[in-house]
């Protein structure tokens, strides 16, 4: 909606407010009353969304955007106009290290939003604006919140990657690519299981699920091969595709063969003689890299102001790694001086993560981690409603700036230098930026107003000087994880429980136990652990917002990705199929007169 004019009308004693576009003219009081922020009221009414804001950015054709980046002709696979794959093969590693790599992650998340992609986004807008050669690595966008919460994942207002209808929906196909390979082991094994009754090797135990890039309850747990002569009945059930063993291998994969390797690998079940079986026992491997072939290479896209971007793999961080692939992020190293990349959800599980799992395998190592806040968010961690965060409450706020400490404290473990990036919204006062900037400061942490929402690159002109001054001044030192390879399986889980969330202690049951035990003794304890757990809390609770304390982490279950190489400890009732809200957004996606409608 386009509202080129708009009159507000306050009973007297008052003037007539006008409102053309972003711009406000005059002022609205009445006795006891005032619009505090009458840019809120400009910016909630008036303000284009954001699949009018992409409709309307003028895109440059991939082939000069890659142009701009120094790749090749031969190096850029179109996939229509403004979108290309790029080959793996052009990645640099001497270049990787010497350029800039930033990670941007965020406090607790609230229903409030925090706005970390368009951080993410309006960083690399401002980098370039100031004259430096920004790269962003991101995520690919799951269908699953897209129809269900959140109608879009690739950025906001004039902060977004583009064409954004393609990227929130089928994109290149990375995500069915995906899908189809991990279902593909699925009726490989199937058949295996039936052709195998009555044997040596018959299987006793299944490990292996199917997955859907939908959310859907309904399919969590599920009874297959039901009928005479369709299989083998079982139990089973579906995760949804960010989950997928496949997509955490897709994105910690370094090449090809690092691909075929770690897919073989994957544990599928156990026999009677209790011996796992893999993939490569049932020798498809093969067939299941043709499927990802052209998916492993990362896709090149470009922003509302044709900053380079590269989206590939798209892993959630509450029930995987929450990180795009190594692939795209060496990609955007090999052609960027400053790449920003992030981690999913907060920075006690993406960032964590990040460091801990992809980082370690990978030998990456960040000049700077950005904490992405709100306002509105650090109210409701000081214990707000979501409904009353637009009002002035700077008790709530000083409160509330407790779960940024906490998450500030966690990124300096690591040996992080921090930024603070507080995204503008309409109802937010200058007096409470400023008391969040003095807090900031008082802990030797930078800080700036992120304002790209609105304004584009011009909006994080200030982050984008600052981060450039940090890291030239003051870049994070060398990374230190949390825990060593060498720990053992519980000390590694109680580290990442006690040291960065907080906990008082760790429990675990039986089939926890059993898994570890099950893990040790197959050798495979150095694998580094993935935490899979709410993402409102620090906690295993999501209610508990703030920095809660003295609580205990229930550990429900293990499962080992012996692929991925990464040991899921699942704590208390996360589960790794979503399911939808009361609401969906898929009841306000449509096709309206040739454009897609309701994915902002």
């Amino acid at each position: 909606m386009n509202y080129s004019l708009f009159f507000i009308f306050v009973q007297v004693p008052i003037k007539t407010v006008c409102i053309t576009g972003n711009n406000v003219k005059g002022i609205v009081q009445k006795k006891n009353f005032m619009v505090a922020n009458i840019d809120f009221l400009c910016h909630n009414i008036c303000m284009k969304t954001d699949i009018e804001i992409a409709r309307e950015a003028k895109l440059n054709k991939i082939a000069e955007i890659a142009d701009g980046l120094g790749i090749h002709d031969d190096n850029v696979i179109p996939y229509g106009k403004y979108i290309a794959k790029v080959p793996y093969s052009v990645i640099d590693d001497a270049k990787v290290k010497k350029n800039n790599l930033i990670l941007v992650t965020a406090i607790t998340p609230t229903k409030a939003g925090i706005g970390k992609t368009t951080v993410s986004i309006g960083l690399a807008l401002g980098l370039n604006k100031i004259g430096k050669k920004a790269v962003a690595a991101l995520r690919e966008p799951s269908l699953g919140p897209c129809f269900g919460m959140k109608g879009g994942a690739a950025g906001g207002g004039y902060a977004q990657v583009l064409p954004m209808e393609d990227i929130n929906l089928h994109f290149t196909g990375d995500f069915h690519a995906i899908t189809s390979a991990h279902n593909m082991i699925s009726a490989l094994f199937d058949n295996y299981i039936f052709r195998m009754q009555g044997t040596p090797k018959a299987i006793k135990t299944v490990l292996w699920k199917r997955v859907l890039d939908v959310n859907d309850r309904n399919l969590r747990q599920v009874v297959t091969g039901l009928g005479e002569g369709n299989g083998v009945v079982m139990e089973s059930g579906f995760d949804i595709t960010p989950a997928s063993e496949i997509m955490a291998i897709f994105c910690l994969a370094k090449d090809i063969e690092d691909l075929r390797r770690r897919i073989e690998n994957i544990i599928l079940g156990y026999d009677t003689e209790n011996n796992a079986v893999k993939v490569k026992d049932l020798g498809i491997a093969g067939s299941i890299v043709v499927l990802l072939k052209n998916a492993i290479n990362p896709n090149l896209v470009q922003t509302t102001e044709n900053t380079p971007a590269f989206i590939h793999g798209g892993p959630f961080a509450n029930i995987a790694h929450g990180c795009n692939s190594v692939i795209a992020t060496k990609t955007a190293l090999t052609y960027g001086e400053y790449v920003i990349t992030e981690a999913g959800f907060a920075a006690d599980l993406g960032a964590e993560k990040f460091f801990d799992i992809k980082c370690r395998k990978a030998g990456l190592n960040p000049k700077l981690t950005i904490i992405a806040a709100t306002t509105g968010g650090l109210k409701m961690h000081g214990d707000v409603p979501e409904k009353e965060i637009s009002k002035p409450n700077a008790e709530a706020l000083k409160k509330g700036l407790a779960n940024l400490d906490k998450h500030i404290e966690n990124m300096k473990k690591f040996g992080q230098t921090v930024v603070v990036a507080l995204n503008r919204y309409g109802y937010d006062i200058d007096s409470e930026l400023d008391l969040v900037k003095k807090h900031c400061e008082a802990q030797g942490v930078g800080f700036a107003v992120n304002n790209a929402f609105v304004e584009g690159g011009k909006g994080a002109v200030e982050l984008a000087e600052l981060v450039v001054k940090t890291i030239e001044t003051n870049p994070s030192k060398p990374l230190k994880f949390v825990y060593e390879d060498k720990d053992p399986i519980k000390t590694k889980i109680g580290k990442i429980c006690k040291e960065i969330y907080g906990a008082a202690d760790v429990t675990y049951s039986g089939a926890a136990d059993k898994m570890i035990k099950k893990i040790e003794e197959a050798g495979m304890a150095d694998f580094p652990v993935c935490v899979a757990k709410t993402q409102y809390s620090f906690s295993s609770d999501p209610k508990l917002y703030g920095v809660p304390t003295g609580f205990e982490m229930n550990v429900r279950d293990i499962v080992l990705n012996s692929g991925s190489e990464m040991i899921v400890a699942i704590m208390g009732d996360m589960m790794r199929m979503p399911g939808l809200p009361k609401d969906p957004q898929a009841v306000r996606i449509d096709l309206v007169n040739g454009n897609i409608e309701g994915l902002s």
